[in-house]
């Protein structure tokens, strides 16, 4: 029986050999796409809208910090350099591909509607997405308010002086977690270098395309090795008691009063001093879950996790896997040493395509069809380099309220403290629900519980 991946290259390699790299129009070549990606393509061929997944950052500057021109200029040099930031998903003939465009990135000053911030501002626009269009997007907006940015604002109390954000969003088949911190600190160079960017070389040109290839086979073929019989009956068993998505049973709110799809909350808590394990962590995604979804369910949460494959050049693009970790598979409560135990085996099967993780569970009867109930995403701020434009350094922020694809999804912060964060759908679950498994999840990490948000 042939694997999922193997498919998937068999019948990418007719298209090629039938489109081909360019026909006799000239047509962009087509470039085949990784296990993490198809899982994107797939999603954004899925809904309604067609919109893909989206991965914004936010930077807040000084009003008059950020030359637009020479912000345009520095993006486009990054997607003269970066294959993938000019490569257009799509699925054709069922089958998900990158098709080369031209290095254009849309850098956009973002006028306010009356009664807007911001942050509104830089809501609405990602609400209003365009599908078809550059997988890497600028968008800068002003705010009308000197001080703090108000209650739906980026800024917070305490703000001062009239300010500017920075969005840098990208697709997420452009990019994973480790790209971030490469266009950062790249898009900052580009800005101070502040010269346009040249085409390349036909030659230079060739080569960056047979790079990209190569290391994407390379990591298909890490895939295909991944998805061998053993691992399918592992992950098989492993998941054979997910169930599909749970809805809370505590009356959801399709809006707040502030009107947004989703709600969050954050805490800052001390940080151990040999840092959090990533099994605490996922103890305490599932405490969250048993808040939101009750005991009796086993629900699917996922986070990333992999790497570049050996021999693979250093291309900018999507290469961790989304890893599937089930809230319960035993009878009774998970000890701490079981979820560990669990974890490093998920570890020896991490490379297995979600895809064909999820053609494996339903192998082996369980009704789940991919979707997953909540994400955990760890990052490490001593690894984060600072956007630097025109030499002034852009603070973080976070713009809360935006839709979000999946009912919750917790991140965390590693540093002097741990830093963690959960967002959720509101048409799933909510606020007050959605609140007390916040404190569950920082209860299990050893904060008090009295304190959310």
């Amino acid at each position: 029986m042939h694997s999922i991946t193997s498919q998937y290259l068999a019948r990418f390699r007719r298209l090629d050999d039938s489109v081909g790299g360019a026909d006799g129009d000239g047509a962009p070549a087509l470039l085949p796409v990784t296990g993490a990606q198809r899982r994107f393509v797939l999603v954004r061929a899925m809904d309604p809208a067609g919109r893909p997944d989206l991965v914004p950052m936010f930077f807040s500057f000084p009003r008059g910090t950020v030359d637009l021109a020479r912000l345009a200029a520095a993006a486009r040099r990054l997607a003269v350099l970066h294959l993938v930031l000019r490569a257009r998903p799509e699925v054709l003939r069922g089958t998900p591909v990158l098709r080369l465009g031209p290095p254009e990135v849309p850098v956009t000053r973002v006028p306010r509607a009356p009664g807007e911030d911001a942050a509104a501002a830089l809501r609405r626009v990602l609400r209003d997405w365009a599908p078809q269009g550059a997988p890497l997007r600028l968008f800068l907006a002003s705010d009308g308010l000197d001080g703090a940015a108000g209650p739906g604002g980026p800024e917070g109390p305490g703000a001062e002086g009239p300010r500017e954000v920075l969005a840098v969003v990208l697709e997420h088949t452009a990019c994973d977690g480790q790209s971030l911190n490469r266009i950062v600190e790249e898009l900052g160079a580009a800005y101070a270098a502040g010269r346009a960017a040249d085409g390349p070389s036909p030659a230079d040109a060739a080569a960056e395309l047979d790079a990209y290839r190569e290391a994407v086979l390379l990591q298909l073929a890490a895939e295909e090795r991944a998805g061998s019989p053993a691992a399918m009956a592992y992950w098989g068993d492993r998941l054979r008691a997910v169930c599909e998505r749970a809805r809370s049973t505590n009356g959801p709110q399709s809006l707040a009063q502030d009107g947004l799809p989703s709600g969050s909350a954050e805490r800052r808590i001390p940080a151990p001093e040999t840092g959090t394990s990533f099994p605490h962590l996922l103890d305490a995604c599932r405490a969250a879950a048993e808040v939101l979804y009750g005991k009796g369910h086993v629900v699917p949460l996922g986070y990333p996790w992999g790497g570049r494959p050996p021999g693979a050049a250093p291309v900018l693009g999507c290469f961790l896997n989304t890893v599937v970790f089930p809230t319960a598979t035993g009878t009774g409560p998970a000890t701490p040493e079981e979820t560990a135990g669990a974890w490093w085996d998920d570890l020896d099967h991490a490379g297995t395509p979600f895809d064909a993780v999820v053609h494996a569970a339903r192998a082996a009867g369980s009704g789940w069809r991919g979707g997953l109930d909540g994400l955990l995403t760890v990052d490490d701020a001593r690894r984060r380099p600072p956007l630097r434009l025109g030499g002034v350094t852009g603070r973080e922020i976070h713009i809360d309220g935006r839709a979000v694809r999946g009912p919750f999804a917790v991140s965390v912060t590693q540093g002097p403290e741990l830093r963690l964060r959960m967002v959720w759908d509101r048409a799933v679950h909510s606020d007050g629900t959605a609140e007390d498994a916040f404190a569950a999840l920082t209860g299990a990490l050893g904060a008090p519980a009295a304190a959310v948000g």
